[in-house]
């Protein structure tokens, strides 16, 4: 029996980022592996958890509590990106840019959606 999460785009969108971010992250320097890799690597990982045990919660409000943690992941991970590149560990991947931004709007199309749909059954 499919889980919650595995019906939203979103989680599905979040976890192929964290195979992009983990391809990204593999040339780094190896004294950064417990760095910056750690880190992009973790906040990756953060967001699709998130989604998915947000969607495991009876209530609306805990669900969209784990999608907020889920979008302050997302930032880290989009500063932390940023920063590898400003320090030459990497240079920018617009496919990378491009799949962040798609799982922000995804994921804040679904606060909205839950946000304003307060009355009904989290779905």
């Amino acid at each position: 029996m499919p889980r919650p999460h595995h019906r939203l785009d979103v989680w599905d969108d979040a976890v192929r980022l964290v195979e992009a971010v983990y391809r990204f992250t593999d040339p780094f320097p190896a004294d950064e592996r417990y760095g910056l890799t750690s880190q992009l690597r973790r906040a990756a990982v953060s967001v699709p958890s998130n989604i998915a045990e947000g969607a495991a919660r009876r209530s609306r409000k805990e669900y969209l509590h784990h999608l907020g943690i889920a979008r302050g992941s997302l930032s880290e991970l989009e500063t932390q990106l940023l920063i590898s590149v400003r320090l030459g560990f990497a240079t920018r991947h617009p496919d990378l840019d491009e799949h962040v931004e798609r799982v922000f709007a995804r994921l804040n199309a679904l606060i909205k959606r839950l946000s304003e749909d307060s009355e009904g059954p989290v779905q």
